[in-house]
């Protein structure tokens, strides 16, 4: 409850830092506005002028912000500031994740997660369950496109095909950030 209170606290929104090697950080807000709670999932870089969106877990959802192969490369970047451990980091943006095409490794990997850190009786169910019904967008199909990933999600920032989409620039630099490029 304790752990609730602070994520759902109105007068103060909890924000988790995950720092990947590109110097690229990734945000994770708890945004709590009475009755519009939510939680963002920014990515900034100094040199930008301000975040950029990857996805947004509300009533008015927007994603998916990742590919697993983004997802677990993110996840298993070391961090000396910020959230560090890699397990905290793969289920703190799993929320992001909307991938139609999961890797055999998948759900080892999630299950791995959940079973360090959580008291979840059957982390292997849990995990595959989780996989089965990624967030609140359909899974999206994932491609390279001029070395930038992108994907077929109606609700996508990273889908160049919707109007409110991420400038090609900006969609190459989160493609390499998340993919451990510098």
């Amino acid at each position: 409850m304790e752990l609730y209170r602070t994520l759902s606290s109105e007068h103060e929104w909890p924000v988790f830092s995950v720092p990947l090697r590109s110097g690229h950080i990734i945000y994770v807000v708890y945004r709590n506005f009475v009755d519009e709670w939510g939680v963002d999932y920014l990515i900034h870089q100094s040199a930008w002028p301000a975040a950029e969106t990857l996805a947004v877990d509300d009533g008015h959802f927007m994603g998916p912000g990742m590919a697993w192969p983004e997802l677990l490369s993110a996840a298993r970047q070391s961090a000396t500031e910020g959230v560090g451990d890699a397990d905290a980091r793969l289920l703190l943006l799993f929320p992001t994740l909307g991938d139609a095409l999961l890797p055999d490794d998948a759900a080892p990997a999630l299950t791995n997660a959940l079973d360090a850190l959580t008291l979840i009786e059957e982390p292997a169910e849990v995990a595959r369950m989780l996989l089965a019904n990624q967030g609140q967008w359909a899974p999206a199909r994932w491609r390279p496109a001029g070395g930038v990933w992108i994907n077929d999600g109606e609700h996508s920032y990273r889908n160049p095909g919707n109007a409110f989409a991420l400038p090609e620039g900006r969609l190459l630099e989160i493609s390499n950030a998340l993919n451990g490029m510098r």
